[in-house]
């Protein structure tokens, strides 16, 4: 199961992400996608994977697909920022899972 609920502001639309993405629940978050984003120019689109607890080979796509039109990301744990990483060829910098708080990549 996957909820996704998206918090709409003047400059950023957020899209926060709950449980796993994978299999149908894939397809929900793209025509959630598609739905908010449909027309409107200007803002910073931001994933935030803080609640995702797993990601399939679909669900990596999907995000890829997501960072190719200008997504952001919010990671949190190993598993996110891990996948992060692979989706925009960053090198995590304390090592496989680092330390601190949820970030924001690009």
């Amino acid at each position: 199961m996957l909820r996704v609920t998206v918090h709409d502001t003047t400059r950023v639309l957020t899209f926060q992400l709950e449980g796993r993405l994978a299999g149908p629940w894939v397809r929900q978050l793209e025509e959630c996608w598609q739905a908010a984003t449909a027309g409107r120019r200007g803002l910073v689109l931001r994933v935030d994977l803080t609640g995702v607890t797993y990601i399939d080979a679909e669900g990596q796509h999907c995000l890829e697909a997501l960072h190719r039109q200008g997504a952001e990301f919010v990671a949190a744990d190993c598993l996110t920022k891990a996948a992060v990483a692979e989706i925009t060829r960053a090198t995590l910098t304390d090592g496989p899972c680092p330390k601190g708080e949820g970030e924001t990549r690009r």
